[in-house]
């Protein structure tokens, strides 16, 4: 799972019959969950989410399978962070 910000949109007037109604965001990981610095990536949005929020991403087979059905989908937004917390133990960072 990637925790990332959405900075942007994608508007697809065509695309595969499966993906119609669906919403494209584009999300930048937050590399502080995260050893290397990914790029930019684009996310399929069914929970509303919008720029400038912060996004629980999932990718792979998981993302793929929506309602039962399989579709061309690589990434997908499963949740809107209200707040994260990280506890750092002495010696950690």
């Amino acid at each position: 799972m990637i925790v990332g910000e959405v900075v942007g949109n994608i508007w697809a007037t065509r695309k595969e019959e499966g993906l119609t109604g669906l919403k494209f965001l584009v999300v930048q990981p937050d590399s502080s969950f995260s050893s290397f610095s990914p790029s930019t990536f684009v996310a399929v949005d069914r929970i509303g989410a919008g720029v400038g929020d912060k996004v629980m991403v999932t990718n792979g087979s998981s993302a793929s399978r929506i309602d039962n059905v399989q579709l061309p989908i690589d990434s997908l937004i499963i949740g809107i962070v209200d707040s994260v917390e990280v506890e750092r133990g002495e010696g950690n960072g």
